[in-house]
């Protein structure tokens, strides 16, 4: 009977989420660039890992992104009279976004494809480029073009056009994908690959800024599509593609990406090389602990409480809120962290306009209840059944039982591993970054793009993460010592 609430529940939980997952987001009828005008800002998903299009770069202190999409997308902004707002996330994290409506429009080096055709419509090409192979300079008189790979290890940013070429034009080759630039990077100055496919302009700018990297025509065959990229938009927003093709001729009638944007983005690298010492960039570690703490102590505090609750519950003898409440736990402990992430920050978006940082705590306090609920079950279970039958024998309440008899001893003997639940989740919320959260994680990518470093600043975050573990370590330790004293 048990299994069978449970699997009712369980089914149940599931359903409502596919329910919300595939709830349209367009209503029909299109008043796209209306929507923009009316709310006075033009939301542009950007993930700000690929100089020169987009870069981060520290001005006084302070992140400010840059590069070749940036000025065009504010250009786009001026001409419709409104303010840009640049939303930053993971590449891959992008076509979602768009589609969940958490941002108007994708400018971040996107190829007009004919897979992502079939979920977004696209705006003109603005800018049109080869794709080179970037390699260590010391290989290069043994790769002339993409055929000398064969038998090789290439690498491309997942989700690309770059990597879609390296699987149909290069057969011999094996393909090593992943998330970040600067990850491929660093996989190559240690031999990990042989080359990195990437947009012309992208790969002759890491060449530029790495002497020990340099940057050869792939000589690929690219339809003038997959060459060119483009502004993706969701589907059936006409009257914002038409606007934005408009401000696309503008630019491309001037050769504003030729003779200023790329002129631009070539003054701020140059200035991110000459200050490549990662002094420079503390404020952006330090930024990225502050926002890892603050989640952390805040989905501390929402899975000790929910997580209490759960077991309680679960604990009870109302069979319905166990049934149910037991499919949650089950739910969460069997799908990853991030999938939540993602579930929380974008589903939740089709309805209510939740910020980045909220949906990341919330998802790693939601998780983190899943598993402190088990652990206080378990504590609670653990203390002998004639604790109870004492106290209630004395006249003591149900409640005042479990407050003042049952939960003492049970908070004892379950210290450490509420410690242990703790310490992992300092190290669990570097998943938010996909969502764009400048968490330690996510900075740790932005001194990667732009000092063109790849191991010193993950040194630093390793380093950094310690001593947060560490110290909160101490911490538990000591209260743990005080609890066994008292």
């Amino acid at each position: 009977m048990k299994l069978k609430w449970h699997l009712i529940a369980l089914i149940a939980l599931i359903l409502c989420l596919v329910g919300v997952s595939t709830t349209p987001v367009h209503a029909a009828g299109d008043d796209s660039l209306a929507k923009v005008k009316a709310k006075g800002t033009l939301v542009m998903g950007n993930s700000p890992n690929y100089p020169p299009y987009e870069f981060t770069v520290n001005e006084n202190g302070k992140e400010k992104i840059v590069g070749m999409d940036i000025e065009l997308g504010q250009q786009i902004a001026k001409d419709l009279g409104v303010k840009l707002v640049i939303k930053k996330m993971s590449f891959d994290s992008l076509l979602v976004a768009l589609e969940t409506g958490k941002v108007d429009m994708i400018l971040s080096g996107f190829s007009p494809t004919a897979t992502r055709k079939q979920h977004v419509d696209f705006s003109n090409n603005y800018y049109v480029s080869k794709q080179y192979i970037i390699l260590n300079k010391t290989e290069r008189g043994y790769y002339k073009n993409r055929r000398s790979f064969t038998g090789k290890r290439v690498g491309a940013v997942l989700g690309s056009t770059a990597a879609n070429l390296v699987k149909q034009q290069m057969p011999g080759a094996k393909l090593v994908t992943m998330e970040n630039a600067s990850d491929l990077v660093l996989a190559l100055k240690a031999h990990k690959i042989d080359g990195i496919v990437k947009d012309s302009a992208s790969a002759i700018a890491y060449a530029q800024s790495d002497a020990t990297l340099a940057a050869i025509d792939g000589k690929f065959s690219v339809s003038s599509a997959e060459a060119g990229n483009a502004i993706a938009l969701p589907k059936g927003a006409d009257s914002l593609r038409l606007a934005v093709n408009q401000s696309i001729a503008k630019v491309q009638q001037k050769d504003l990406f030729n003779k200023v944007y790329l002129k631009d983005a070539g003054k701020e690298i140059a200035k991110t090389n000459a200050t490549k010492s990662m002094w420079h960039y503390w404020p952006y570690f330090a930024k990225g602990v502050g926002y890892t703490v603050g989640i952390s102590l805040v989905a501390v505090i929402i899975g000790m409480l929910l997580g209490a609750l759960i077991a309680l519950i679960r604990l009870g003898h109302v069979k319905v809120f166990k049934a149910i409440f037991t499919a949650y736990v089950e739910f969460v402990r069997g799908t990853p962290l991030m999938v939540q992430v993602m579930f929380i920050y974008f589903g939740i978006g089709m309805f209510y306009n939740i910020s980045a940082v909220v949906a990341g705590t919330l998802a790693v306090g939601l998780n983190s209840a899943a598993y402190v609920s088990e652990v206080f079950r378990g504590g609670i279970e653990s203390i002998a059944k004639g604790q109870t039958e004492a106290a209630r024998s004395l006249g003591l309440s149900q409640h005042d039982t479990m407050r003042y008899v049952v939960l003492p001893q049970a908070i004892t003997s379950i210290w450490p591993a509420l410690g242990n639940e703790f310490i992992s989740l300092i190290k669990e919320t570097s998943i938010v970054s996909i969502i764009g959260v400048a968490d330690l994680i996510y900075q740790l990518r932005v001194v990667q793009a732009d000092t063109y470093s790849g191991v010193l600043p993950i040194a630093i975050a390793m380093v950094l993460y310690f001593i947060m573990t560490f110290s909160l370590s101490r911490l538990l330790r000591h209260f743990e010592k005080k609890m066994h004293h008292a």
